[in-house]
């Protein structure tokens, strides 16, 4: 069991920012109910690379059921749904669930216990926050974009919907918070998270590094300005590898393992301030020890040193890698038309109430008798109306 299965989620979200978070709980064990347009579905239901194998992942571990809050009985259905829930997750563009009537205000006076979880891409206040926001746009206003790529070239994107991701991670972390202050006060509360803060959380010292020295971080490539040695270096049989040895000690056992010890002694290099300053010289010349030996040979005398280094990894790497199965850090998942799906396993790891997979993303509707005949306890001949109105 779960850590969270004493807990239930209402999901009203769509594409990422909202229902990574729905999965992230329901990792956990959360009983999380899905709530989608009836006929039209989640768009996340036909989205990925040739297959339509997003939906399984960041659908699974959750009930789904279909609802129309653009109508005033699905408004009163989901009011009825919320008296038995503890947290409800939306990433609406802000002001929707108000003109629903489905405010934080009306639904914590039919459960003040409620904590409402809102992911939007500039948040719930300020002049932006009615604007429509992308995962895109948030990265980008929020510094990352900026410093993404090659500096020849213009600003990049990370390949994955980071932004989003991001946003759903932070409203999880606020949801667990709110839950742990409601143990205290007995009244839930507002979450409200924006992508672009949320981008802007991770951005380390980029800040105080413009406000008290003048400088504007700036896209560098492989490398981390003045963080060295820490990039990918060539290897004999054209594979590139990841080298971190930024850190004075770990920086002498990489010296010790090319065999030039008398580097980490040199003064231009001697320090992490020294190095960051020799930046360039210095990771030409570690290249022109690292491309002297197989990637294999490579791997195993830095290894033998202690120096965190590592093969930059495609999914077959992950499949076939011993520490990955190992860990079970992929996993097969049943599934009715691929049958095993392999995806990623939840994280992370929980010593006693580790979360798991249940089931993958269901069918639009799946859960509707369950949902509406079990626990809302709505007679089946009032469910069939609800459907022949479009309601359910």
């Amino acid at each position: 069991m779960g850590p969270l299965d004493d807990l239930r989620v209402i999901e009203l979200g769509t594409l990422i920012a909202g229902p990574f978070c729905g999965q992230l709980l329901g990792d956990m064990g959360a009983d999380v109910i899905k709530v989608e347009p009836p006929g039209i579905g989640d768009p996340m239901r036909s989205w990925g690379r040739g297959l339509a194998v997003w939906w399984p992942i960041i659908g699974r571990n959750k009930r789904c059921i279909t609802l129309n809050l653009r109508e005033e009985l699905g408004q009163e259905i989901l009011k009825t749904l919320v008296e038995q829930s503890d947290i409800l997750i939306e990433n609406f563009r802000p002001g929707t669930m108000e003109k629903w009537g489905l405010d934080y205000a009306s639904l914590s006076k039919i459960n003040p216990r409620l904590i409402m979880v809102r992911v939007s891409g500039f948040g719930q206040s300020g002049p932006y926050s009615r604007r429509a926001g992308y995962g895109s746009i948030g990265e980008a206003m929020g510094g990352l974009r900026h410093i993404t790529g090659d500096p020849d070239h213009p600003p990049s994107r990370v390949g994955i919907s980071i932004g989003d991701s991001l946003a759903a991670t932070f409203a999880c972390l606020g949801a667990l918070a709110a839950l742990h202050a409601r143990e205290n006060s007995g009244r839930g509360q507002v979450v409200d998270s924006a992508i672009y803060e949320s981008v802007l959380a991770v951005m380390e010292s980029t800040i105080p590094e413009y406000t008290e020295g003048g400088t504007i971080r700036e896209r560098s490539g492989a490398i981390l300005p003045k963080t060295a040695p820490s990039s990918v270096y060539p290897s004999k049989d054209g594979e590139m590898i990841v080298i971190g040895a930024n850190q004075d000690s770990v920086f002498s056992r990489l010296t010790e393992a090319m065999e030039q010890p008398a580097l980490s002694k040199d003064a231009k290099y001697a320090d992490h301030i020294s190095r960051g300053e020799n930046q360039l010289e210095l990771d030409n010349c570690i290249a022109e020890w690292s491309v002297q030996l197989r990637s294999e040979d490579l791997l195993t005398t830095l290894e033998q040193h202690g120096v965190p280094a590592g093969r930059i990894f495609r999914v077959p790497d992950m499949l076939d890698n011993p520490h990955f199965q190992s860990r079970n850090s992929i996993v097969d998942v049943a599934h009715p038309l691929y049958k095993n799906l392999k995806m990623q396993n939840t994280f992370p790891r929980m010593s006693v109430t580790q979360g798991e997979i249940r089931w993958p993303g269901p069918e639009l509707g799946q859960h509707n008798a369950e949902i509406y005949g079990g626990l809302l306890n709505i007679p089946p001949e009032l469910i069939d109306e609800y459907k022949a109105k479009g309601i359910v």
